[in-house]
């Protein structure tokens, strides 16, 4: 696997880099990040059949403020992006979806509706709970009081309701039978 740093640009400039691509995966993107940026890979690849975004923060592996400096890591955790289309766009390929370490907040709610809106073939949106780290279980439990307990929908009702959320508020978004909330 190939791992790269990306930093977000106009997707005229990265068509030529990224027109083949045909899937994507981006690991240990930390919770709370916001991923709309991740729309820019979207239009940047018209190609990309497949996205994959594990969102995990390590408390075993967290790094401090220095450390990130001095490991080049960016300061922005919310990088705002538009489309370059006037009309916004619409990705052709682009069939499946899988997040792992699904929240329902606004952050991954609405990233999950804009790309049911952009993705006209979209099959499949897999959400997942966050994953467990072997390592984590071995932390002090003043620092596991720290990290918030998943609000992942455990239930089919909660499940329903989500969905229903997703679809109902937006706009030409496609079935909501293509969302499946996996184990």
């Amino acid at each position: 696997m190939l791992q790269i740093w990306v930093r977000p640009e106009c997707p005229k400039l990265l068509g030529p880099v990224f027109h083949k691509l045909q899937r994507v995966s981006l690991v240990d993107v930390p919770e709370g990040c916001n991923i709309d940026w991740t729309m820019f890979i979207l239009e940047a690849a018209p190609s990309l059949k497949e996205i994959c975004i594990t969102i995990w923060d390590r408390w075993c592996n967290m790094k401090t403020e220095e450390d990130r400096r001095e490991e080049g890591y960016g300061d922005k955790t919310v990088v705002d992006w538009e489309s370059s289309a006037p009309d916004g766009f619409r990705h052709e390929n682009l069939s499946k979806v899988t997040i792992y370490g699904f929240q329902p907040d606004d952050n991954l709610v609405g990233f999950v509706r804009r790309v049911m809106e952009v993705a006209v073939n979209l099959e499949e949106v897999s959400l997942y709970d966050r994953k467990v780290c072997e390592n984590c279980g071995d932390l002090d439990p003043k620092i596991k009081m720290k990290v918030s307990p998943s609000r992942y929908p455990c239930t089919m009702e909660k499940r329903e309701l989500l969905k229903n959320q997703i679809i109902a508020e937006g706009l030409g978004i496609g079935c909501p039978d293509v969302i499946h909330f996996r184990s």
